[in-house]
């Protein structure tokens, strides 16, 4: 059970048997149209001999809940079967530990029966509880990673009362929307895709959504700093996710002209240039922050400048290899990931670009609306990604700065 956005309630019942011979498809077609709702035939299977039954499962939408229980009741006498029953809640018996039998989340549309009413679980995201709650005489209900669970939470367990929507109309749509990912290849034609990417890319800025840009430090080792840049002071890209790398060699370039120590206008090492991102994260260490960098005079351009002086937010999540960290950089993991989890809210589309790790740990997080691209080099890294759990990804196996221009070139930015 789930409701649309204009109120619209909807359950998906099941009927099976003889079903065309004694018209029972006929008389349930006419009571659906005698109660005044709407309905959509989502599978059929016709039984090929008189011995193999026929299968239909239909999409119900009604106005109200009222009405919709009405009708779910009416089919009842003619075999229709569909779940009314309410989900089983259990107390946390203590801080960050779920009831033993949780229910397990996906990033699919899902929904809760609680006293009757359905609810949408809100924060969509996989791999969490979900926690139930009255807000002023009405329940809520919203995913719960584990570490957020406090002790006397209310959560669901087990699989009754739980409505998980992988075929509604937004999986329809992202199924279109991944025509080309069923198979992961570099042969597959990347311009295409990107031009695809960059449609998308408009329609959510259009509508207000975020895009977001999850990059590896490779974006600036292949000299395309300026290109990520120009794709965030034009508002294409509104937020951005990396590790301590890619904003400490964005700016090293900045600063001394090379990353990691290669100079990105002759692609010649530079004496001593191992040294160069080490002193560029030590000097935004002595500034206090990459904003006061900015504002300072210290960073005059680059990716990161551009975040600074567009307002648009940034999420640094570091590793146990980093150097430094630069001071902008979120060292506890926990509290890396509860804080992008603060920005993923409202994104339309995500740019997966030359990095696994953050791309896996973002696709964790984000719901299976969102328009995903993951782009690498290797292929192995979209296949890590879809196995994950990301299954809207579209896999786009190229280098990341053919991808980068293209995009750019696609959004007219160059």
């Amino acid at each position: 059970m789930r409701t649309l956005n204009c109120g619209v309630v909807t359950e998906r019942i099941s009927l099976h048997g003889d079903l065309l011979d004694k018209n029972l498809l006929g008389q349930v077609l006419d009571l659906l149209n005698a109660h005044g709702v709407q309905f959509a035939t989502k599978k059929f299977l016709v039984g090929e001999w008189s011995q193999m039954p026929s299968i239909i499962e239909i999409s119900i939408s009604a106005d109200t809940m009222d009405r919709l229980n009405e009708t779910l009741e009416a089919l009842r006498p003619l075999g229709a079967t569909f779940s009314l029953e309410n989900a089983t809640l259990a107390a946390a018996e203590q801080d960050g530990v779920l009831p033993e039998d949780f229910h397990s989340t996906t990033n699919f549309p899902t929904q809760v029966l609680i006293d009757g009413h359905r609810i949408d679980v809100e924060r969509l995201e996989m791999d969490c509880g979900i926690r139930v709650w009255q807000d002023q005489g009405r329940w809520r209900a919203e995913t719960c990673p584990m570490h957020r669970v406090i002790k006397g939470d209310l959560l669901v367990v087990g699989w009754d009362g739980v409505r998980v929507s992988p075929e509604t109309e937004e999986a329809d749509e992202q199924e279109a929307f991944r025509f080309m990912s069923n198979d992961i290849s570099s042969e597959r034609p990347k311009s295409r895709m990107i031009a695809q990417a960059a449609a998308h890319i408009r329609e959510a800025r259009a509508k207000g959504e975020k895009v977001l840009l999850v990059g590896g430090p490779a974006i600036i080792h292949s000299g395309c700093g300026p290109v990520l840049a120009q794709l965030i002071q034009n508002g294409w890209i509104t937020l951005l996710f990396a590790g301590n790398a890619l904003a400490a060699h964005d700016i090293e370039s900045e600063m001394l002209g090379t990353s990691l120590g290669v100079d990105l206008g002759t692609g010649q090492s530079k004496t001593h240039g191992h040294t160069h991102h080490l002193r560029a994260i030590n000097r935004v260490r002595r500034a206090g922050s990459i904003q006061a960098a900015v504002e300072t005079g210290l960073i005059t351009a680059g990716a990161m400048h551009a975040c600074i002086k567009t307002g648009t937010p940034f999420v640094l999540c570091g590793s146990i290899r980093d150097d430094g960290p630069l001071p902008d950089v979120i060292t506890d993991n926990v509290l890396a990931v509860d804080t992008m989890r603060e920005h993923v809210g409202n994104v339309g589309v995500c740019l997966m670009v030359a990095t696994t790790l953050h791309s896996v740990a973002t696709g964790n997080i984000l719901p299976a609306k969102v328009k995903t691209y993951c782009v690498d080099s290797d292929a192995d890294t979209v296949i890590k990604l879809t196995d994950r759990g990301t299954h809207q990804a579209v896999g786009i196996v190229t280098d990341c700065e053919f991808f980068m221009k293209e995009l750019s070139a696609q959004l007219g930015t160059n």
